[in-house]
């Protein structure tokens, strides 16, 4: 049966020599938590037989723009989706901005690979609107559909060009298992190589909307924790959420809404505990996904010429900074995700430090099937071979743009807290060394953050807050002259395009050698940093990407911020 965006199925030819790739990709999972310690499967087959990708990150934490970032290859502030339902985000943003038709399935087919796809792919992606029009690029699909996509046990799928079906009483992850294993048979069928992915729901919580396309002020839904399946109910009774030193801490950290937060009260962690466990029982059916698709593989006698990459959308909290469960914050709870690799030269057993991010995926796939990478990238390709890696601890770059606009949402149950907090528009950015690992953050009232996470790894003391004294250093540098670096870097990252967006320090120093911070913290440059430069601000906080109210753009003010190698006697 032909798919939604029908494409001639690919000639017999070079299909046993061009690797498969089957994509798993979760929705909500966390790294910080420990959510892959409780997966059996993901270990044996994928940790121990792969490559654990130690620093991958998502560049904005919430569903559909880090999804549409990851299909895109860029950041979110070049595609423009940056919320889950319009006017700013969603299905129908996507369509609008032009990107149906140009994205990864889209060029894998022009690269000759078969393309199959189950699960959820964005929100607001609805059973009214599938067809209006049917998502581009894809063999054959079986999409879940809004509102009923977080609904474990009333799910909603639409397969191809049929009309959805709904599946009450039937658990949703079973459901998906079966779709997948269907698709991966199918696949084999044909001489092309192919392209899977699988797109579980779980950990995400339970939701129950009324209504799912539209602004934030306008949703009615009702929350609660993931439903595992019957099989799994009884897992886990006694773990409860890592007690970290940033787990519901005794003194408010962070800065705007945040820091106003109150300390949770013993009733409100023991249901965030209760949270946290449907979250790992949700991921079993997730893990045995695993088991089943490698089994499959190794059966049809293709295991050794498949890429599995196992990853997921955003990160995830539960009570860090006091904060109910929930995404959508630049800590790195929400933002540092799991990503695994296996395959072809993929080193076994491995962890590797090398700084990736989501806008890597789409040129890392091409680069697997040996397509050529677009110019626009905002990312580039990760290296896979211990060779590629081992040269990339060296050489590549050590940042991370992190970007976000609009709402932070509770996900737990109603503490008589504010659910909803608007004023959640923040730019931010992780740069991390041989010497350094760092966060430096601005939000639209124009607050600032900076922790050093090599020793403060739960970001609990803000360097930059009022309290904090003004002759601290940092790197053996006044924490001024750091501070100045990381706001001109984050200057660039904000509104940076393709090469800039992986090299943002050539575009400050285009004549001058400077790839890092520390190439960046010489002397010579202090004048320019320090007193030349623009800064980060926002003149008002908005939900969505409005550029007249985001400062000074680098990109529009052109070489005004680039250092001059002229004046390079400054001191």
């Amino acid at each position: 049966m032909l798919g939604p965006d029908p494409h001639p199925q690919v000639p017999a030819g070079s299909a046993h020599s061009r690797p498969n790739v089957v994509f798993i990709l979760t929705d909500d999972q966390d790294l910080h938590m420990q959510s892959l310690d409780y997966l059996p499967f993901v270990q044996k087959h994928l940790l121990d037989q792969g490559t654990f990708y130690k620093r991958h990150f998502c560049t904005i934490a919430l569903c559909c723009p880090s999804r549409v970032s990851l299909w895109t290859g860029k950041t979110a502030h070049n595609t423009n989706v940056t919320d889950v339902s319009p006017p700013y985000g969603g299905y129908p943003k996507f369509v609008s901005q032009g990107l149906n038709d140009n994205f990864l399935p889209i060029w894998l087919q022009e690269a000759g690979y078969n393309t199959y796809y189950t699960g959820k792919l964005f929100n607001s992606h609805t059973v009214d609107n599938y067809h209006s029009p049917y998502v581009n690029g894809f063999t054959a699909s079986d999409f879940l559909l809004d509102p009923f996509t977080y609904q474990y046990l009333n799910s909603s799928y639409q397969r191809n060009r049929d009309a959805p079906i709904r599946h009450e009483g039937k658990h949703t992850i079973d459901i998906l298992a079966k779709k997948a294993y269907g698709f991966l048979d199918d696949a084999v069928k044909e001489e092309a190589p192919f392209f899977l992915t699988i797109a579980p729901v779980a950990p995400h919580s339970n939701v129950k909307f009324d209504n799912s396309v539209g602004p934030i002020d306008d949703m009615v839904a009702e929350f609660g924790p993931p439903i595992p399946a019957d099989r799994h109910a009884h897992l886990f009774k006694d773990v409860k959420v890592p007690r970290t030193e940033n787990f519901n801490p005794e003194k408010p950290s962070g800065v705007n809404w945040v820091r106003n937060l109150q300390r949770q009260s013993q009733e409100n962690v023991d249901y965030n505990d209760h949270f946290y466990r449907a979250r790992l029982r949700a991921l079993q059916g997730v893990d045995e996904i695993v088991d089943g698709i490698v089994n499959r593989l190794e059966k049809h006698g293709i295991l050794d010429n498949t890429f599995i990459i196992y990853s997921t959308d955003n990160g995830y909290h539960i009570g860090q900074h006091r904060l109910q469960p929930g995404k959508e914050c630049g800590f790195e709870e929400d933002i540092n995700i799991p990503l695994i690799i296996r395959g072809p030269g993929v080193p076994k057993n491995s962890t590797t430090e090398i700084v990736t991010t989501h806008t890597d995926l789409a040129p890392t796939f091409l680069q697997i099937i040996g397509a050529p990478l677009r110019p626009d990238f905002d990312g580039e390709a990760i290296p896979l071979s211990k060779a590629g890696i081992q040269e990339a601890s060296q050489s590549r770059h050590e940042h991370v743009n992190v970007e976000y606009w609009g709402f932070a949402l509770g996900e737990g149950k109603d503490w008589d807290e504010q659910r909803i907090h608007k004023n959640n528009t923040y730019k931010a950015l992780r740069i991390i060394g041989s010497s350094y690992n760092l966060y430096y953050s601005v939000w639209c009232n124009n607050e600032h953050e900076l922790y050093d996470l090599n020793n403060d790894p739960g970001q609990l003391k803000n360097l930059l807050a009022h309290d904090s004294s003004i002759h601290q250093s940092l790197l053996g540098f006044p924490l001024y002259k750091v501070a100045a670096r990381l706001d001109s870097l984050l200057f660039v990252l904000k509104s940076c395009k393709g090469r800039t967006c992986i090299h943002p320090w050539h575009a400050l120093h285009p004549a001058v050698n400077v790839e890092n911070l520390h190439d960046a913290l010489s002397p010579r440059f202090d004048h320019f940093y320090e007193v030349q430069q623009k800064r980060v601000e926002y003149s008002r906080c908005e939900a969505g990407y409005i550029v007249d109210a985001e400062g000074p753009q680098f990109e529009k003010d052109g070489l005004a911020y680039r250092y001059n190698s002229r004046w390079s006697d400054w001191v």
